[in-house]
């Protein structure tokens, strides 16, 4: 028996199937144990981070250069491969797959730096290519049928590989909503404790620093951004370049919306603490409004699994004693 017959045996697929099912339940729910290492992860990358942002902005108020060959001696831990940069220089991938929206939608999927942006042009180059392949080579060697023109296999797989150049967007956009809903979660509670530094004396710098700690433990992206907001409070000339740092990279509209009332008073010297307290009611009030369109659209989104699944179980009890009864009964044909 070659390789090629057993790879298209009917069992072999089926085991190799419930292989991958098999795999894929023990990742899910090894993944929730996982999430919770990643913690001092994201700290470790976001101290790199300021570090990184302390010797630039050093180097800039000096004016000399980060190093004496021009590089700076912090070093980022998404380092990208040297094959991936050689193919993204090759064939000029960021004028290609790069816009002006490409590195903010990275930023709002947690990806910041020269190696991600590197990495995710690079798979949108390889990835259809791959699944071009994979598909390729499975009608072509794996199950070749004689049925089936030439033409249509190869616009399968051709098909396939243009579905495939949508997976990395669809990756991203899932590590944005991911990300934009933990953010959203406890952005109400990261405001309250906000208005409570603030109203308690503290700088702004040290309310974001001491709310970016205390934050952590309901939402680590959360932490994660403050913490970076707190670095540039602190380098950064134009302080209304932080708040709008944030907002861009959440890409969230309260968020904006606070840092933009945080600009505005900045910028006309009124009160800081007036505008967060009024922010902080929005966001309550925001909460429970969005708490209590959920509970009003559960109703309707339980009518189908009703009709489904309840109605029937009902009758068949309700139903089942008597028709068993009729039909045990012996019927009277005599005349």
């Amino acid at each position: 028996m070659n390789i090629v017959e057993l790879l298209t045996q009917r069992e072999f697929l089926i085991a190799v199937l419930a292989a991958i099912s098999a795999a894929a339940v023990v990742f899910t729910f090894g993944s929730s144990l996982i999430v919770k290492t990643e913690m001092k992860t994201r700290i470790k990358r976001v101290a790199l981070e300021r570090d990184k942002m302390r010797a630039e902005e050093m180097a800039r108020l000096r004016g000399n250069a980060l190093g004496s060959d021009g590089r700076s001696s912090i070093r980022r831990n998404a380092e990208t491969k040297t094959y991936m940069k050689k193919v993204v220089e090759r064939f000029d991938l960021k004028k290609a797959f790069q816009d002006d929206a490409t590195v903010d939608r990275l930023a709002m999927g947690g990806f910041r730096g020269q190696g991600h942006l590197t990495t995710h042009l690079f798979m949108r180059f390889a990835t259809p290519i791959g699944v071009f392949v994979l598909v390729g080579f499975y009608f072509f060697v794996m199950a070749p049928s004689p049925d089936r023109p030439v033409y249509l296999s190869l616009l399968y797989a051709i098909g396939a590989g243009l579905a495939g150049s949508y997976l990395p967007k669809l990756l991203l956009s899932n590590a944005i909503s991911k990300r934009q809903a933990s953010i959203r979660k406890a952005w109400p509670d990261c405001l309250d404790l906000l208005l409570l530094c603030v109203e308690a004396g503290m700088s702004m710098e040290h309310a974001f620093k001491r709310v970016a700690k205390e934050i952590g433990q309901q939402s680590v992206e959360l932490a994660e951004e403050l913490t970076l907001t707190t670095a540039e409070l602190s380098f950064l000339e134009d302080r209304g370049r932080a708040y709008e740092n944030l907002g861009r990279r959440t890409g969230l509209d309260n968020v904006r919306s606070v840092m933009t009332a945080l600009i505005q008073a900045d910028r006309y010297g009124t009160s800081v603490g007036q505008a967060l307290r009024v922010m902080a009611e929005e966001g309550r009030e925001t909460r429970m409004s969005e708490a209590e369109k959920k509970a009003a659209s559960l109703p309707p989104k339980l009518t189908v699994p009703l009709i489904l699944f309840f109605l029937p179980v009902l009758f068949i009890v309700i139903m089942a004693p008597a028709m068993i009864k009729v039909f045990a009964t012996p019927m009277n044909t005599g005349l």
